[in-house]
């Protein structure tokens, strides 16, 4: 059973606390369809906040449209400020499918932009329903599309401890399977670099790269550092790289 923390400045009033108990009581009695009334502003989301505070288990929360999925996003970071409040929506910008018009005789072709900032929370949601329990999942319609296995992408994780012996050329190789491309000169999410006995990695989910140092074949150091600055931040004992993409597939 997972552990969620709510956060807030009041208690359940008027309504609010019947409705929590029938809403509890109906998820541990099975029950798959329920449904909560209420007008605009009369805390629906910090009712199911209680809800999921109470029943401790991972929950996928389904918006129609974008808009509403970033303020119930808005909203449930806020009031589970220690848990993984993740968001996964369509990562297009703009997106122009295959088309053909024969009155002209035209053929458009397909043409997409992909944000690098929703695909990073993509895969940030992915992660954390790989690492822990307590994970709201806040996604508009797009997370019903297949994303490949699960399994799949849990078995491919790279990692990496201080102390161990590693050959560079095995662990470089072991990123680039995974999705990772090298680039000295461009370090940016989904990237490694190699520098002398240094090799950088920018995991695509994260807002910190990962810096290894190496010595010889001995991991010498792990660190979290700023990308901008290069100022190494937290000291770390081991570090885990998923794949940089979603749609991976493991060598036969």
């Amino acid at each position: 059973m997972a552990r969620f923390k709510l956060v807030a400045p009041y208690k359940p009033t008027g309504d609010q606390p019947k409705a929590i108990e029938e809403l509890v009581r109906g998820i541990k009695e099975g029950k798959k369809f329920q449904t909560l009334l209420g007008v605009t502003g009369s805390g629906k989301t910090f009712t199911v906040a209680n809800v999921i505070e109470r029943v401790g288990l991972p929950v996928l929360v389904i918006s129609h449209n974008k808009t509403l999925a970033a303020q119930l996003y808005g909203e449930l970071r806020a009031f589970f400020p220690e848990n993984a409040v993740e968001y996964f929506i369509s990562y297009y910008d703009y997106y122009q499918p295959e088309a053909y018009i024969p009155e002209t005789d035209t053929y458009i072709e397909k043409d997409a932009t992909i944000n690098e900032d929703i695909e990073r929370l993509r895969l940030r949601a992915a992660t954390a329903l790989m690492e822990r329990e307590d994970v709201v999942v806040v996604a508009s319609v797009s997370c019903i599309y297949a994303l490949g296995s699960p399994e799949d992408f849990l078995s491919l994780l790279v990692k990496i401890e201080e102390g161990e012996e590693v050959e560079r050329t095995a662990f470089m190789r072991q990123l680039v399977s995974i999705q990772y491309q090298r680039n000295d000169v461009e370090f940016k999410p989904g990237v490694f670099r190699v520098r002398g006995e240094v090799i950088d990695v920018f995991p695509p989910y994260s807002a910190r790269p990962v810096r290894i140092e190496f010595f010889g074949d001995e991991v010498e150091g792990i660190w979290e550092f700023d990308a901008v600055t290069g100022k190494k931040l937290t000291r770390k004992k081991k570090a885990v790289f998923y794949p940089a993409k979603h749609f991976v597939i493991p060598e036969e």
